[in-house]
């Protein structure tokens, strides 16, 4: 087993006298650590652009912004063409198929869905739509009525 060690057993050596250190030194000291640490300071990519005046910063913003515009305007080929509106994009779908869509089952056309729409313009249903007085007859009587059992 090993004897318990006690600092107190041991005598003092007679230590070497120590110099105090220079003046000043440990002011110094975090100074001159730092100073070997640190890395050499380079300059910023663009300095020259923080030191400039406020107007000299905001002319150059702006104008690199309205030269960005330009620059997609040119690049982009002008103005977005025209799309065509709904008479003329309605003029071009076949009659069969408005007929086909407008009696089909899924679509329930009321009163109430005519009455939201904007007024005609005159004469825009005349180039495609020649119904005669049989035909919507027929068209008519095909169409189910709330009253008819077999609808609901």
């Amino acid at each position: 087993m090993k004897t318990p060690f006690s600092l107190s057993q041991y005598p003092r050596r007679a230590g070497q006298s120590l110099s105090s250190p220079p003046p000043g030194y440990f002011d110094r000291l975090p100074a001159q650590v730092m100073a070997r640490v640190a890395p050499p300071a380079r300059p910023a990519p663009l300095a020259w652009l923080l030191r400039a005046p406020a107007a000299l910063r905001t002319g150059l913003a702006s104008t690199l912004l309205l030269g960005t515009f330009a620059a997609s305007l040119w690049l982009g080929g002008g103005p977005a063409t025209s799309f065509p509106t709904t008479a003329t994009s309605l003029d071009q779908v076949p009659q069969a198929q408005l007929i086909d869509y407008l009696t089909s089952g899924e679509t329930h056309v009321d009163m109430l869905d005519l009455s939201e729409l904007p007024a005609p313009r005159a004469g825009a249903a005349s180039p495609y739509l020649h119904a005669s007085a049989s035909e919507l007859n027929e068209a008519l009587d095909g169409q189910p009525t709330p009253d008819d059992p077999g609808a609901l």
